[in-house]
């Protein structure tokens, strides 16, 4: 089961439909062999921020952050792959930088927190490449076009 939680106050600008279909394609395309469970979580910059300190010992918001569980979810009988946590904000400011509207940000985000649910990671230039791939393959899928180059 995929749960996507978003507060009240992002509840008008934000389609759960948009991002469950970036999930399902990420998982699509990463060729999960299960149907994994995992959480889509929309807040606001300072939970973001406090999150961020808390779990990796930056003191500042970001855009997304993954959350591994990777266990057998025993209510669900089906495997928890974590939650991904986006900062609804930082969505908005770099879709408007990057000429695009809230909600295309959004699926990119959610997708970008799957694939590191996954395993995918952008630490080295190699894997960086690699996640990146698979990321543009998953935006074409949803007929979306972002240009994700300077992150």
């Amino acid at each position: 089961m995929i749960s996507i939680v978003v507060p009240e106050q992002f509840r008008l600008q934000i389609s759960d439909q948009n991002l469950l279909a970036s999930v399902e394609k990420t998982i699509l395309v990463d060729g999960v062999p299960d149907s994994p469970s995992l959480s889509v979580i929309i807040t606001d910059d300072e939970e973001m921020k406090k999150l961020n300190q808390t779990y990796r010992g930056i003191n500042k918001t970001t855009d997304v952050l993954s959350f591994s569980g990777d266990f057998t979810d025993p209510d669900l009988d089906s495997r928890y792959l974590g939650d991904v946590i986006i900062s609804y904000p930082q969505a908005e400011e770099q879709a408007l930088r990057r000429g695009h509207d809230v909600e295309a940000e959004l699926q990119l985000l959610a997708a970008h927190g799957v694939l590191h649910l996954l395993g995918y990671d952008h630490d080295t230039p190699t894997a960086k490449e690699a996640m990146w791939q698979v990321q543009t393959q998953i935006l074409e899928i949803l007929g979306l076009v972002i240009n994700v180059e300077d992150e």
